[in-house]
């Protein structure tokens, strides 16, 4: 239970230092403003999630010590940051091909 509450004061401590960091993307006032916002928010959020996983990855990697198991969560963990990254590349497309569905 307490280190719950320590990760949910740590993701709320980060979250309002990220609002109080970048308030030029709080006052975008045209759509344009708002979807280059989208993407660059939308960008870094995937490569940090993604550096995460190929971290994680990494470590459990080197700690498996030959274990089959632990050496295919690790590769698992890897492949998802690739896949990550992947996303993290797309997403600017992605934004860009619902904005000129949506016609903004």
């Amino acid at each position: 239970m307490r280190r719950r509450a320590i990760f949910a004061a740590a993701c709320t401590y980060t979250t309002l230092t990220v609002l109080v960091m970048a308030p030029d993307a709080l006052a975008a006032t045209d759509l344009n403003t708002v979807i280059g916002n989208l993407k660059l928010w939308l960008t870094g959020l995937l490569a940090g999630l993604a550096t995460v996983f190929l971290i994680t990855g990494a470590g459990r990697y080197v700690m498996a010590g030959g274990d089959p198991m632990k050496i295919e969560k690790a590769k698992s963990a890897i492949s998802s940051a690739g896949l990550g990254y992947a996303f993290a590349l797309f997403a600017p497309i992605a934004v860009t091909i619902i904005q000129q569905i949506v016609g903004g």
